[in-house]
C-alpha cells in the first residue's frame, strides 16, 4: 500500500471560553491554520486536492459545510473543495484518517486534514438543545433506541462517572491527575515546548487554559457535576476555541514538490464499545492499532490521550499498563483545553513535533468519542 506523509502541522494557541478567541468567526479561525500548513509546507494552494476538517456542533457559523467556507474566505483557490465531518471529538482525528486513506489509496496526492470549534460561539449540545425546542426530542429518544437501550441517561459526563466507579478511580486520583495535567502544561508552555506548532491569531499567541495558581485544596472545594458524583469541573476538560490543520501527501507528491515529511502515518483503527459508558473505546482501539502496527506499548516513544475527564485517561492507564510519563508528557485538555472539532488534529499536531523534538520514532493517538468510540492513530516521526 502507498505511503501517507504529514508534511506540516499547526494549531493555533487554545483559548479559554470567553477568551481571546471567543469573538473570532470560526471560518477565519479554520481558514488561519488551512493557509499555514499550506504555506509551512511551501506548496501552492492550488494543488491541494480536497480539505476535510472537524467539527462538532455545526450550527450557526459553524454550520453549512465550514470546511469550504473556511477555505474560501481565507481567500485560496475556488476550485479546491472541502467537506466536514463529525465524529464527535474525534471529528478531526478522522479527519486526518480520511486524508491519509485518500492518499494511500492513491485517488488523491495532497489532502489538508483539520478541526476547528469555537465552543464560545457554539455552546456544547446546541444542535441537540435546538432540535428539543423544535419538538424532534433529543437524540438518544427514538424508539429504535430506547428499544435497545432504555430511558436511561445518555452523557458523557455520566460516562465519566461510571468509569470512576468501574475502575474505582477515587476523586483525589482525579485531582492529582488533573493539578498533574496542569503542571506538566505550564511547564511546556514556559520551556517553548509548543512554539513551533503554534500560529498566533487575533493577538493571541500561547494558550490561555493552564492555571498556574491551582491547587489540590481549590479543587477539593469545588461542588460535584452530579449529586453525589466524583466527576467536578477539576477534572474535566475546559471549554475552548481553537483550530488546527495538518497537510498529508503521497510519496509522489513529496517527490513532485520537494516536501520535507514530518511524519508517517504508520496505522489507523477505529471501534465501538458501550454507548452508556461511552468514553471506554480508547483502550480497545488502542489494543487494536498496535495489533495493526505490528508494536507494542514499550515501541511507543509518545502517548497522546485526550483529557475529556481524568477517569478516561486513569482508566486507560491501568487496563493497558501504559507507562505515565509517556503519556500526555505536554499537559492534556484538563489543562490546555478541548476545543471539540479541532482537538484531534491539535493532538495530532503536538504529537508529531514532540517527537521530532525529543528523537522520539513511534507516537500512538487515540480519544474517546461521544456515542461510544474511539480513534487510535500511531505514527512515525522522519
Amino acid at each position: 500500500m502507498a505511503e501517507a506523509y504529514i508534511v506540516s502541522a499547526v494549531r493555533t494557541p487554545v483559548g479559554r471560553r470567553k477568551g481571546g478567541l471567543s469573538h473570532v468567526h470560526p471560518a477565519d479561525l479554520a481558514g488561519h491554520v488551512l493557509r499555514a500548513a499550506v504555506e509551512r509546507a511551501g506548496v501552492d494552494p492550488a494543488d491541494v486536492d480536497d480539505v476535510i476538517l472537524g467539527c462538532v456542533d455545526q450550527l450557526g457559523a459553524q454550520s453549512t459545510n465550514i470546511a469550504r467556507t473556511a477555505w474560501l474566505a481565507e481567500g485560496l483557490p475556488e476550485h479546491v473543495p472541502g467537506t466536514t465531518i463529525d465524529r464527535q471529538c474525534g471529528s478531526s482525528q478522522q479527519a486526518v484518517h480520511f486524508a491519509a486513506q485518500a492518499v494511500m489509496s492513491g485517488t488523491q496526492d495532497l489532502v489538508l486534514a483539520g478541526g476547528v470549534e469555537v465552543m464560545s460561539l457554539v455552546p456544547i449540545s446546541s444542535p441537540a438543545v435546538v432540535g428539543e425546542q423544535q419538538g424532534m426530542g433529543a437524540p438518544y429518544g427514538s424508539p429504535g433506541w430506547t428499544a435497545r437501550y432504555g430511558d436511561q441517561e445518555v452523557s458523557q459526563f455520566r460516562g465519566a462517572e461510571l468509569i470512576a466507579e468501574r475502575w474505582d478511580i477515587t476523586r483525589a486520583d482525579m485531582e492529582e491527575f488533573a493539578l498533574d495535567s496542569h503542571r506538566r502544561a505550564i511547564a511546556a508552555r514556559e520551556a517553548g515546548a509548543f512554539d513551533a506548532e503554534t500560529v498566533p491569531y487575533a493577538g493571541v499567541t500561547a494558550d490561555e487554559g493552564p492555571r498556574p495558581d491551582t491547587s489540590l485544596e481549590k479543587m477539593a472545594g469545588l461542588k460535584p457535576l452530579a449529586e453525589g458524583g466524583r466527576i467536578t469541573a477539576a477534572v474535566s476538560s475546559q471549554i475552548s476555541d481553537g483550530a488546527a490543520a495538518l497537510l498529508v501527501a503521497s510519496e509522489k507528491a513529496v517527490r513532485r514538490h520537494g516536501l520535507t515529511p514530518l511524519a508517517r502515518v504508520h496505522a489507523m483503527a477505529v471501534t465501538g464499545a458501550d454507548p452508556i459508558l461511552m468514553l471506554s473505546a480508547p483502550i480497545p482501539a488502542t489494543r487494536r492499532v498496535l495489533e495493526r502496527a505490528g508494536l507494542t506499548l514499550d515501541d511507543i516513544d509518545h502517548y497522546e490521550i485526550n483529557e475529556a475527564f481524568a477517569p478516561v485517561v486513569l482508566a486507560w492507564l491501568r487496563e493497558l499498563g501504559v507507562d505515565p510519563e509517556r503519556a500526555n508528557p505536554l499537559g492534556g485538555a484538563i489543562a490546555l483545553g478541548h476545543p471539540l472539532g479541532a482537538t484531534g488534529a491539535k493532538l495530532m499536531t503536538t504529537l508529531v513535533h514532540h517527537l521530532r523534538r525529543t528523537g522520539g520514532r513511534y507516537g500512538l493517538q487515540t480519544m474517546c468519542e461521544g456515542g461510544g468510540m474511539a480513534n487510535a492513530t500511531v505514527v512515525e516521526a522522519l
